[in-house]
């Protein structure tokens, strides 16, 4: 027998299987012992009071041993004599395309300018130890993309077309744990993603498709107004090969160059609104503390905890982004003479601090100018300015959060997870400010949302400005190919449609299947 419940358990009793079958013998009359397996079909926390609650949706087999996979498998057929679709980046948009476009009997050919995620590990750890970023591979170039090395969240509030759970599926069929599919915040961790993006590749490569690193587009290959393939150059040997088919573009929302060439190449772009601010890190007990309404945080049987703020300064948008709890602090330029900051959590979210973005909205209409670019401008002048503080290298500069609010100098900074250092300075002082004002006023709202938030406790740390894509590649909203441009789909969060891994990768199987239509036409 099959039995579905909804319960509402305290921490202690929803540790595991064990101790939620334990309380639905003694809830529902059952003995124990009939119960082979409890599935955890849905599952959120809710900590809206002092007591806290574990929301659960499960199913109980009694009796009974279930039959079927905790997942459901996605069938990919060999590909390697059919049709071929040029897939430009392996980021999320990217290998969703790809894996989508076997599922429709295509051949994707991926081109991925960065490296594969093991050697791309070695790169990272250079930008720590020797303060030195190599533009190619970096924690925004390379197999995976951003999402990789910088937290894993699947948790996403797009209202798209397309199926949350066929991608939370494909992840658990390249070993992402099946908890994904129950939890109301998913998370694999920074830890863990790397060994399903590269099964995620094998399954690419397995049925015929071809997957090619350190590989860059130079440009488009146009016949007369169609997009008919990729000129690219290999970035040791130097050597240039065209890759032909119709063209994914999913790069990536920090592929400054290709933004350059299509406005060069007169292919219509347009600048696109942004979110521009700091990365706030707490100490991780004390979001514990605050989140939990408990002086003793979150005990032995819950997580370390989240938070989202968001309200409105002067007509613009304050909130807080990306938020990592049992985090880390890491630097993700994508080039020289630039300090950018993102955040990431290991599966266990288990370090001893807690960050979040915390930015600003800005709108086109805040920048001067009619320039197509001057989002992308606008970013590299304020990554530029923050090297400059930060003494010209991956050292930060930073500031607490309460001195940041009054104006004041830090004169010692907090322990940080930031790796490669911080510096104390007046961030205050020299961030736009449009910027700085909004965020001291939304500081002190949050401060008042949540008793201890506005501490110097916490550190701000400079700057956060890659959260979306400055740029957006105009399509049409039915065919999703390029408004003027055939054979082409610009696609997931570089083109300006997505946000987050998990609507990339739904962004990728929409472009995949608006694709595989135009190669059957």
């Amino acid at each position: 027998m099959i039995q579905e419940y909804q319960l509402r358990l305290l921490p202690h009793q929803a540790v595991n299987e064990q101790t939620i079958s334990d309380f639905i013998a003694r809830d529902k009359g059952i003995d124990v012992r009939t119960i082979n397996r409890v599935r955890v079909l849905k599952k959120s926390i809710d900590a809206r009071h002092r007591t806290i609650y574990i929301n659960l949706s499960v199913r109980v087999f009694i009796n009974e041993m279930p039959t079927d996979l905790e997942y459901k498998e996605t069938s990919y057929p060999d590909v390697r004599d059919r049709k071929s679709a040029v897939v430009v980046g392996a980021g999320p948009g990217g290998l969703f395309a790809a894996l989508r476009l076997i599922e429709l009997g295509m051949r994707p050919i991926v081109i991925e300018r960065g490296k594969n995620v093991q050697e791309r590990k070695r790169d990272l750890s250079l930008i720590t130890k020797e303060q030195r970023v190599n533009p190619e591979s970096n924690y925004c170039f390379g197999e995976g993309g951003a999402g990789t090395f910088s937290d894993g969240k699947l948790y996403t509030r797009s209202k798209k077309r397309g199926s949350v759970e066929k991608i939370l599926n494909v992840f658990c069929q390249h070993g992402a744990s099946s908890a994904i599919l129950a939890d109301a915040h998913p998370h694999i961790g920074t830890d863990k993603l790397p060994v399903v993006i590269e099964r995620m590749r094998n399954t690419i490569v397995a049925c015929g498709g071809e997957v090619h690193f350190k590989t860059k587009m130079t440009s488009l290959v146009l016949n007369g107004n169609n997009v008919v393939g990729v000129k690219t150059i290999e970035a040791e040997t130097l050597r240039e090969e065209v890759f032909r088919g119709p063209v994914i573009l999913a790069t990536g929302h920090s592929a400054r160059d290709v933004y350059a060439y299509l406005a060069q190449a007169g292919i219509p772009i347009e600048a696109k609104g942004l979110a521009v601010g700091v990365r706030l890190e707490h100490p991780a007990a004390l979001i514990d503390q605050i989140q939990y309404h408990n002086k003793e945080g979150r005990g032995k049987y819950l997580p370390a905890a989240e938070y989202n703020f968001v309200t409105q300064s002067a007509e613009r948008g304050v909130y807080s982004f990306c938020m990592c709890p049992g985090g880390f602090v890491i630097p993700a330029a994508t080039d020289v003479q630039q300090i950018v900051v993102n955040g990431m959590s290991p599966g266990n979210r288990g370090s001893k601090w807690s960050n979040s973005g915390m930015v600003v909205e800005l709108r086109p209409e805040d920048v001067e100018g009619d320039d197509v670019l001057k989002m992308v401008r606008y970013q590299e002048a304020l990554e530029q300015l923050c090297w400059q503080q930060g003494n010209r290298q991956q050292t930060a500069p930073a500031q607490r959060m309460a001195d940041f609010v009054n104006g004041r100098l830090s004169y010692d900074l907090p322990k940080s997870s930031y790796a490669p250092g911080l510096i104390s300075s007046p961030l205050h002082f020299w961030m736009p400010e449009n910027i700085t004002r909004r965020l001291q006023e939304g500081f002190k709202k949050f401060g008042k949302m949540s008793h201890g938030f506005l501490t110097n406790e916490a550190v701000l740390i400079g700057v956060e400005s890659r959260t979306s894509s400055p740029v957006r590649i105009i399509r049409d909203k039915d065919t999703l190919q390029h408004v003027s441009i055939g054979g082409l789909f610009p696609c997931g969060e570089g083109a300006g449609y997505a946000g987050g891994i998990v609507s990339a990768a739904i962004d990728g199987e929409r472009s995949a299947e608006m694709c595989a239509r135009y190669l059957d036409a």
